[in-house]
């Protein structure tokens, strides 16, 4: 049978490679829910096996049961008809096949019927899930709202909520966008008025646009509550479940992703419930939905990546030019390889930012409960996920572009055609870089933790468990173009022009990206594993005069396009 665990084993690797053990200790604590529920592990083994259990059986469905449908929900896609969103049935049987397994509520506690599985393990499912089908992840994968409503809803929301989420009667919709606001979210203008103080009913009234599964039944609405106050500290999060005052006005047609339904949505006096502090909706509730998706999305990317490349390598084995399979050739192979690395780069890093994630949420926890001695290393995991979910989202979906734009080359004209799937593969790539954040607003959201250190500090700390390894050489190599960093950060700063700053961001974040790729990959090498040994070892080729091109135009600062981009542009 297909599995698409079973056959990848860089996902087992960098599962793995990351402290498990760390996470299960967190995650589990003495082990006392087991006396609780009948599927809650006894001790660390037992934990570690059902993570792998849970990844065989999602990857096991994914190869079976949700690849074999794409291709029609593709072509076919969503129905709407009066007012309402009709799944494509194929959509609908995987989804249903997903809810019969109890894989809906992966990251979710026990208690709510979660099965509580740290953010690395999700990670997998949902890379899976897309590799499989791209638009089916933007449902199932939206489920891990679940966690915002743990984190901030009030304890009636959670218990009727959260079950039905894990559970699968419900899906999920995070409700940010509005048509003239785009990523700006502090110009949301989606108002909410509080109705009845006692009962904690507000009604909702405005448009919501570019909504994924905006058709799902509990919607978290990010609306505006302080109407004299503009800006992030007007606004608030609201849970609304679909029905009154909830009005679908269409489904969009998008370029790719087709069983995805993405919804303009109008509320009418809708009642919703608050999530979180008043007045604090972007900033705290919105933004930690954001981080889950970044790392959602960058999962994503991975799939899509995954299923393009392998194509394209099957393809090349079998295709025979001159007489001989094009496999052969080096403009082949080339593309190939390329891809290999920059698919291996993409999950170090996302499989490492969800492993943050996890122990950051894990100790503000702990915080939670009155331990006052772990609250420096909150902020420090705070600062950490910080700078790598914005990395992850941006060089993972920036990958998944350049791999299923490299896998219709390697097919040539067969791949433009629909007659294979790195067609498919590709117009469902090209949203990842978009939605949930744009790359460029990525980069802005990474640029701090570059410039600030926390990301020099990270890599310090992963150099010194590189040397303990085997690959050694490629970390003193690493070491040696980190002083790249530091003066590119000082002629950043030496310039105190905002401008000059923002037009450098992206370079900065691209040479900081290079070298702690790096980095990750010859940690990974330094296991001993010889196809981990040659990946880093080609990728160390290419950084080295990537990252120093990149160093030099820093350096060199010209202002020709600051100066010059109206006459350009304009003409």
């Amino acid at each position: 049978m297909l599995n698409f665990y079973t056959d990848n084993a860089d996902i087992r690797f960098c599962l793995e490679q990351l402290d498990l053990a760390k996470l299960i200790e967190l995650r589990e604590g003495d082990f006392s829910e087991a006396k609780d529920y009948d599927f809650a592990p006894r001790n660390a083994l037992e934990a570690r096996q059902q993570y792998h259990a849970i990844c065989d059986l999602a990857g096991s469905i994914c190869a079976e049961f949700v690849a074999p449908r794409a291709k029609a929900i593709d072509e076919e896609g969503n129905r709407f008809v009066d007012g309402e969103v009709i799944l494509h049935p194929a959509l609908k049987q995987s989804l249903d096949m997903f809810r019969d397994v109890g894989l809906m509520g992966l990251s979710t506690v026990r208690a709510y019927g979660g099965l509580n599985v740290p953010q690395p393990v999700k990670t997998a499912v949902v890379e899976m899930v897309s590799r499989g089908d791209a638009s089916l992840m933007n449902i199932v994968g939206l489920q891990d709202i679940g966690e915002t409503i743990e984190e901030y809803a009030s304890d009636a929301d959670k218990k009727f909520t959260l079950p039905r989420l894990c559970d699968g009667q419900d899906t999920a919709a995070m409700v940010l966008t509005e048509p003239d606001a785009g990523s700006d979210l502090q110009a949301v203008r989606l108002r909410a008025d509080l109705e009845d103080e006692a009962k904690g009913i507000w009604r909702l009234n405005g448009t919501k646009r570019f909504i994924t599964n905006g058709c799902g039944e509990v919607l978290l609405v990010l609306a505006r509550s302080e109407h004299d106050t503009p800006g992030a500290r007007g606004l608030s999060v609201f849970l609304v479940r679909k029905g009154e005052g909830v009005r679908i006005r269409r489904i969009e047609e998008k370029l790719g992703i087709h069983g995805s339904p993405t919804c303009e949505i109008q509320f009418n006096n809708a009642p919703g419930t608050l999530v979180g502090q008043r007045k604090r909706g972007l900033i705290d509730v919105a933004m930690h939905i954001m981080n889950g998706a970044r790392l959602g999305i960058a999962a994503q990317s991975l799939g899509i990546a995954e299923a393009a490349e392998r194509c394209a390598r099957d393809f090349a084995k079998s295709r025979e030019q001159f007489g001989k399979s094009i496999r052969q050739f080096p403009a082949v192979y080339d593309m190939l390889a390329a891809s290999r690395i920059q698919i291996e780069a993409a999950r170090a890093l996302t499989y490492r930012a969800a492993h943050v994630v996890e122990m950051l949420h894990a100790y503000e926890h702990k915080a939670e409960a009155g331990d006052q001695t772990v609250r420096p290393l909150v902020k420090e995991l705070s600062r950490l996920a910080g700078v790598l979910t914005p990395l992850a989202k941006y060089y993972a979906t920036e990958m998944c572009n350049r791999v299923s734009d490299m896998a219709i080359q390697v097919l040539g004209g067969s791949g433009y055609m629909k007659d294979y799937p790195v067609e498919r593969h590709f117009r469902d790539a090209r949203i990842t870089n978009i939605y949930e954040g744009t790359s460029q607003l990525q980069v802005i959201g990474a640029i701090g933790g570059v410039r600030s250190g926390v990301l020099r500090k990270h890599i310090d700390a992963l150099l010194v468990e590189v040397d303990a390894g085997k690959a050694g050489d490629l970390g003193k190599e690493a070491r040696e173009m980190l002083p790249l960093m530091d003066q590119c950060n000082a002629t950043i700063e030496a310039k105190k022009d905002v401008e000059f700053q923002d037009f450098y961001a992206k370079p900065q974040v691209d040479l900081a990206l290079d070298i702690y790729l790096g980095v990750l990959l010859a940690h990974q090498a330094g296991s001993g594993n010889p196809h981990k040994r040659a990946v880093a070892d080609a990728y160390f080729a290419e950084m080295r005069h990537h990252a120093r091109e990149l160093a030099a135009r820093i350096q060199e600062g010209s202002t020709a396009l600051i100066d010059g981009h109206k006459a350009i542009i304009d003409g």
